[in-house]
C-alpha cells in the first residue's frame, strides 16, 4: 500500500510537470524520465512480489490438499482465495483427466514411500474414516492405528495425523 502510494504521488507530480513542460520548460524532461524509472521500478517490485504470493499459494495446495486451515486463509486477500479455488479446479480437473476413469492423485506420495502401511497416531478427533475395503475406522485423539499411507498421508499433512516411526 505504501508503494502505491508513492507511486500514486509521483505519478501525479509527473502530470503536473508534463503539462508545464508542454507549455516550454524543457528543464523538466529529465525529472519526469527520473519519476517514470521509479515508477516503473516500483512497479516491477510489486509484480515481483504478487508472482512471489501466488507461488506460496499454489504450494499451499500441494501441502494442505484442497482445504485451506483457517490460519493461513485469514492472512490470504479475496482476490489470492479466489485464485485457490480457480487453481484447485484446475488441478482437480487435470487430475482426473489424466488417471482414467477414477482419476490420479498427484498430490499423494509427493516423496517416494518407503512402505506402503505406516503407523500413525490421532492427534486430535476426526471422526469416522473410510478405508478403500470399506472399513471405517474411528479416529479418536491418541488412538494408534496401522493403516495404507496413500489414505492417510493427506491428514498427517492437515495435522490430523502424526506418522509414528519406530
Amino acid at each position: 500500500r505504501q508503494a502505491l502510494e508513492e507511486m500514486r504521488a509521483l505519478y501525479e507530480r509527473n502530470q503536473a510537470d508534463v503539462s508545464e513542460a508542454k507549455s516550454g520548460r524543457t528543464d523538466l524532461i529529465f525529472l519526469i524520465r527520473f519519476r517514470h524509472c521509479c515508477l516503473l521500478r516500483n512497479q516491477r517490485c510489486l509484480l515481483a512480489y504478487l508472482y512471489d504470493r501466488l507461488l506460496r499459494i499454489r504450494a499451499l495446495r500441494w501441502e494442505y490438499g484442497s482445504v485451506l486451515p483457517n490460519t493461513i486463509q485469514f492472512h490470504m486477500s479475496a482476490e489470492e482465495v479466489e485464485w485457490f479455488n480457480r487453481y484447485k479446479k484446475s488441478l482437480a480437473a487435470y487430475m482426473k483427466s489424466v488417471g482414467g476413469e477414477e482419476g490420479l492423485d498427484l498430490t499423494q506420495d509427493i516423496k517416494p514411500p518407503k512402505s506402503l502401511y505406516i503407523e500413525v497416531r490421532c492427534l486430535r478427533d476426526h471422526g469416522e474414516f473410510e478405508i478403500d475395503d470399506g472399513t471405517t475406522i474411528l479416529l479418536k485423539k491418541n488412538s494408534q492405528h496401522f493403516l495404507p499411507r496413500w489414505k492417510c498421508e493427506q491428514l498427517i499433512r492437515q495435522g490430523v495425523l502424526e506418522h509414528i516411526l519406530s
